[in-house]
């Protein structure tokens, strides 16, 4: 049971380095930092994109327009980590 707890902990810190991954890259495109008809940019972006829209789309649909301001990502970041103390603090019952 232990390793179920470890591996739901891996999978909590692969989602959320992506998620940020993500964040940092859409700053950097928004300001033109990286070129987005770069090969490898464009491949990692829309990588990103398409792994990470199917959690941000229930979020999207229930969060209000912002004005091109995304809280998506604030929101599944704010649950992750949740989820993660949720565990942390229960991880008796994986003992």
């Amino acid at each position: 049971m232990q390793s179920i707890f470890q591996i739901l902990m891996l999978l909590i810190g692969i989602v959320r380095f992506f998620i940020i991954a993500h964040f940092i890259m859409s700053w950097l495109i928004s300001f033109q930092v990286l070129n987005i008809r770069q090969p490898f940019v464009s491949q990692v972006w829309y990588g990103l994109g398409r792994l990470l829209d199917p959690i941000y789309a229930p979020i999207r649909r229930i969060l209000p327009p912002m004005g091109g301001l995304d809280l998506a990502p604030l929101v599944v970041l704010i649950g992750l980590e949740i989820v993660r103390i949720l565990l942390i603090n229960n991880s008796q019952i994986f003992l």
